[in-house]
């Protein structure tokens, strides 16, 4: 299972989910998916998202089993 900082990320950068969907490209509700864990990020996505942050990968994701 991916589990993600988004929320975190964006509450620190003043970010609503649909300012971040226009950055990465997405539909607001693919943020709000994410977030709730009910989807998983393609790389590019998961890229996309660190990218806007200025952060790497690992920093806003992790893998758990």
């Amino acid at each position: 299972m991916i589990k993600n900082r988004i929320k975190e990320y964006r509450a620190k950068h003043g970010m609503k989910q649909e300012d971040l969907a226009k950055l990465t490209g997405v539909r607001r509700e693919t943020i709000g998916n994410l977030e709730k864990g009910k989807y998983n990020p393609s790389l590019v996505l998961a890229w996309n998202i660190a990218k806007v942050f200025q952060i790497s990968i690992e920093e806003i994701f992790t893998v758990e089993e």
